[in-house]
């Protein structure tokens, strides 16, 4: 089970995404295997905006390919969660665009082999973006309590 953010931004934003994506699978019109992905505790606890993300249109039937919408994101998760996404074995593609610089959406197109679904690599990526933060923000603060780097004097 992955350690709760402390960062607030990772936690606010991560956290609502990933509640956000699991609410919207549960009604979705893709095939019956494709159920929600388990979250941990914290997260389900957590309120969420359904509002956040949402599947577009043109996504196929086996839910191999889908393209998603996220509300008031940019280019900083946007690339961030591409990344992830495309290191995942199991995807075939993965790319992002912003619509239109004066609207804060942000367009996600994942497509899949066929061992997991779009929206499964979307789950996984987020988790993994979710456990980098983690582990950046720890050992920065690791390093700065330690208080063994160097200073540089005016």
């Amino acid at each position: 089970m992955a350690k709760p953010m402390a960062d607030p931004w990772c936690r606010t934003h991560m956290s609502s995404q990933k509640k956000t994506i699991s609410s919207f699978s549960s009604r979705s019109n893709m095939a019956d295997e494709n159920k929600d992905i388990p979250m941990d505790g914290e997260i389900e606890e957590q309120e969420y905006d359904a509002e956040k993300i949402r599947m577009l249109p043109g996504s196929s039937d086996d839910g191999t390919a889908a393209s998603f919408q996220v509300l008031d994101e940019d280019h900083t998760l946007g690339n961030a969660l591409r990344y992830m996404i495309m290191k995942n074995p199991e995807v075939e593609f993965c790319g992002y665009s912003i619509p239109h610089p004066s609207e804060n959406k942000l367009n996600i197109r994942i497509q899949t082999y066929g061992n997991i679904t779009a929206l499964e690599a979307l789950h996984q990526g987020l988790d993994n973006l979710s456990e980098l933060c983690t582990h950046v923000e720890e050992t920065f603060t690791e390093k700065v309590d330690a208080g063994n780097f160097a200073t540089v004097e005016p």
